[in-house]
């Protein structure tokens, strides 16, 4: 009896090991999970479900960076990230305007043409440090504020959302 419940809890043990290394990649480190969901007027076999993005697929992309003042931070903050205008050409975004939702359910909409002519970006990283969900990670629409006036309004401000997981292209 003794030796069928070793080789019982033997054998959980292994499946429960074999399973575990098979949710990693080569590295050794654990996969990563989609942080953002891009869907609507997409191309995409199923643009209705959309297309998912984890943070090393955002960076592959490239990433640009700025520094400029915000009404959140007391200083400048240095922001890395995808241009939005490159990442609508990377999934064929046709649509004129996109919702961007949040994880806390708040939503804005956002006009395609803002994110050429105002060089605005999906950021990944505020001052070199990815940033948390507590503190508006893990995705962050920023707009480069102090390179025009204009975009120092409750206006943009209200687009520049945060914890952003969606994109809807309408």
């Amino acid at each position: 009896m003794q030796t069928r419940r070793v080789a019982i809890i033997t054998f959980v043990v292994t499946a429960c090991l074999a399973f575990a290394f098979t949710c990693l990649p080569e590295t050794g480190i654990a996969q990563e999970h989609p942080i953002l969901t891009i869907s609507g007027r997409i191309n995409a076999s199923d643009a209705e479900a959309g297309l998912t993005f984890r943070r090393s697929d955002l960076e592959a992309m490239g990433m640009v960076s700025f520094e400029t003042s915000t009404p959140w931070y007391k200083h400048p903050v240095k922001f890395e990230g995808v241009p939005l205008d490159k990442l609508m050409k990377n999934v064929g975004a046709t649509g004129q305007r996109v919702v961007a939702m949040a994880l806390n359910d708040y939503s804005t909409e956002i006009p395609v043409e803002d994110f050429a002519k105002y060089n605005a970006i999906l950021a990944i990283k505020r001052d070199g440090e990815y940033m948390p969900i507590r503190d508006k990670g893990p995705l962050f629409i920023v707009y480069p504020y102090d390179t025009d006036p204009e975009l120092r309004s409750q206006k943009f401000y209200s687009r520049s959302a945060w914890q952003v997981n969606r994109l809807i292209v309408k």
